[in-house]
């Protein structure tokens, strides 16, 4: 894992935050030779939405009848 002294990444922030972002290596930054934080790549987004969510909800209900009986339904035209 890289380390960079505090002084070296406050000049390089911004190129440091884009080598992070594109290599995914995580970079340690320290303070009189201490770690004190480190900067890692943030996590991507899913490419689809389709199951980008399975197994963070839980169905309680029939998703797939209607709250609404179809003959209650008015249809517009």
């Amino acid at each position: 894992m890289k380390t960079m002294a505090a002084g070296q990444f406050k000049a390089r922030c911004l190129k440091v935050m884009d080598e992070v972002r594109s290599t995914r290596e995580p970079v340690v930054i320290t303070k009189k030779g201490r770690p004190v934080a480190k900067l890692v790549p943030a996590d991507g987004q899913p490419d689809n939405v389709f199951g980008c969510m399975r197994g963070e909800v839980e169905v309680v209900e029939d998703i797939v009848s209607s709250a609404v009986p179809l003959e209650d339904w008015e249809i517009l035209r």
